[in-house]
């Protein structure tokens, strides 16, 4: 598609804060009025249709999609994406660790614990941690008050957190990336540990390689959504 429009500005509005292209306001991807929480939020959407080209080029929409993700599907499915959430909370990659006789699980220890005790120390939860891929249920206590957590997040937060946990295997992590003082790249890299232990192993595959970063920028573009849309 060509480029339609010259200008893209931002206006506040009962409830947030809309884009207009040429003073015509958007919508979203399902025909809802994109309106989004913060100023900061809605300037980098602004910024997205600044700087495309002479032809639109979909791939370079990140925050809109997630912002249209929050309008049309979490806001009409909360509950429905909170126990998708949840789920990765039983499953979380980072409570799944080798054995206690091999070396990678020394790296895990080293690396996934302090961000798993880090969560329980702020939200007041215990997770069980297992060895092996056997499932191994977690506290019903714990996750009774993950879902307490999620439910008194927003609607974009919420549509933030989705990408992230599954990229990362690990609710965990996506709650992590909340934090005032995250550090958004070691989350990430906590996330790919056992990719990056086999690429020690044996070497690193291009391909695998790439496909690692481009999950890597697609969780920062998720991070980086939830920051936004908090206004800061």
């Amino acid at each position: 598609m060509k480029r339609f429009y010259t200008e893209a500005a931002v206006e506040p509005c009962e409830g947030g804060f809309r884009i207009t292209l040429d003073g015509r306001s958007i919508r979203t991807q399902g025909g809802a009025a994109q309106i989004v929480p913060t100023a900061a939020l809605a300037n980098a959407l602004a910024a997205e249709w600044r700087a495309q080209g002479e032809t639109i080029d979909a791939a370079m929409f990140p925050l809109r999609d997630m912002a249209d993700y929050a309008i049309d599907q979490v806001a009409r499915n909360r509950a429905g994406v909170i126990e998708t959430l949840l789920s990765y909370a039983e499953t979380d990659t980072l409570c799944y660790r080798a054995d206690p006789d091999e070396a990678l699980y020394r790296r895990q220890l080293a690396v996934w614990e302090p961000l798993l005790v880090a969560l329980e120390t702020r939200e007041g939860v215990r997770f069980a941690r297992a060895s092996g891929v056997i499932h191994r249920a977690q506290p019903p206590e714990t996750l009774a008050r993950l879902r307490e957590r999620l439910n008194a997040q927003g609607d974009f937060a919420l549509a933030a957190l989705q990408p992230m946990a599954s990229l990362a295997a690990s609710l965990t992590i996506a709650l992590l990336t909340l934090g005032p003082d995250a550090d958004i790249p070691a989350l990430w890299q906590a996330a790919s540990l056992e990719e990056l232990w086999q690429a020690e192993l044996w070497g690193r595959d291009e391909a695998a390689e790439a496909r690692r970063q481009q999950r890597g920028r697609d969780f920062a573009a998720a991070a980086e959504f939830a920051r936004l849309a908090r206004g800061r």
